[in-house]
């Protein structure tokens, strides 16, 4: 009788016993820290509630293709939380570590938010600033990161030269022409996009750091003594923002019920209201009313409107010796 006394009350606690804490890794680009520390807390909340389990989420941030090599290289991520598809779509077809399809397995391409590029001008706007156009101007120099490791860049790369081609009205010469110069004007190329702010206030580098226009208005709310401004050109680039759970990672770490959950909160209206408020475009028609005045109007084209798919951007543009590449070294010949 004791030893089943024993066994009962051992069961009884067992039952009793809180749920074993689980761990997810989200691998990120590289300037949204702030952001995803005021998501994380949201989200173990609303789980905890829902499942009555205990969750811890670690992040892991930089250029966004460095932190998808990194994946490859047997980084165990649960989820990714980019800012460009190609990023994700490689750990596919380097990695068979998710299925070619992953964009379908979430609204809107999988993309949860969305933005696009912005201009961050110094006190009272000194070089006039109010286009593309603008940034070749006699004396402007630029910060942004390299197109080669951050999204964030190939996104700027991109915007510039679909609004050369609008410009010169499909000379691709002319707009090549332009790109030289434009490139030639980037007083340093960091690695990400949060080096790039970096280099831009605190190294007090360039006339205009170029990046998405979420992270320029959250540098403005940080700095308000500097006097910074933002511009937004009349014609731009929409930026994605994809996310997807890692198939043979959560498989491996026990942690694909709560991967999922945790990208399909993104979704819901308290998630869309914090991302806005970091200054994120988001799909959700009531946030959207309400945040409307925010957002200033900019004619938006996709990247696969003007230069086709993602796999051909990336042969064309940015692969070893590219179009990107090529248009360096002609501006360093200038």
């Amino acid at each position: 009788m004791r030893t089943l006394w024993i066994s009962a009350a051992l069961l009884l606690s067992q039952l009793a016993a809180p749920l074993q804490a689980k761990e997810l890794l989200n691998s990120s680009y590289d300037i949204a820290r702030e952001l995803f520390a005021e998501i994380n807390p949201l989200f173990i909340a609303h789980w905890q509630q829902q499942s009555g389990e205990t969750l811890s989420i670690n992040q892991s941030h930089g250029g966004s293709s460095r932190q998808a090599q990194a994946i490859i290289q047997g980084l165990r991520a649960d989820v990714v939380t980019f800012n460009q598809s190609t990023d994700i779509d490689i750990l596919h077809q380097r990695g068979n570590l998710l299925p070619a399809n992953w964009r379908e397995r979430l609204p809107n391409n999988a993309s949860p938010y969305y933005s696009t590029m912005a201009f961050l001008v110094r006190k009272d706007n000194p070089k006039g600033i109010a286009s593309w156009q603008d940034l070749t101007k006699e004396g402007v120099t630029l910060v942004f990161p390299n197109p080669k490791t951050s999204g964030n860049a190939r996104y700027t790369y991109l915007a510039a030269y679909g609004d050369a081609l609008q410009r010169f009205g499909d000379d691709r010469s002319a707009a090549r022409a332009w790109m030289a110069e434009f490139l030639s004007r980037v007083a340093v190329f960091d690695t990400g996009g949060r080096g790039a702010t970096t280099s831009f206030i605190d190294r007090n580098l360039g006339d205009v750091l170029i990046t998405f226009e979420s992270e320029v208005n959250n540098i403005i709310k940080q700095y308000p003594d500097l006097g910074l401004q933002r511009v937004v050109p009349p014609t731009n680039v929409l930026a994605e923002f994809p996310v997807a759970w890692i198939d043979r990672n959560v498989a491996r770490n026990g942690t694909e019920q709560q991967a999922k959950a945790y990208l399909e909160f993104l979704y819901s209206e308290p998630a869309q209201r914090l991302l806005a408020s970091f200054y994120y475009r988001v799909h959700d028609e009531t946030v959207k009313t309400e945040v409307a005045a925010q957002f200033p109007p900019t004619n938006l084209f996709t990247v696969e409107q003007v230069f086709g798919s993602w796999e051909q951007v990336n042969t064309e543009h940015f692969a070893n010796n590219a179009e990107l590449d090529k248009l360096l070294a002609e501006g360093r010949r200038r």
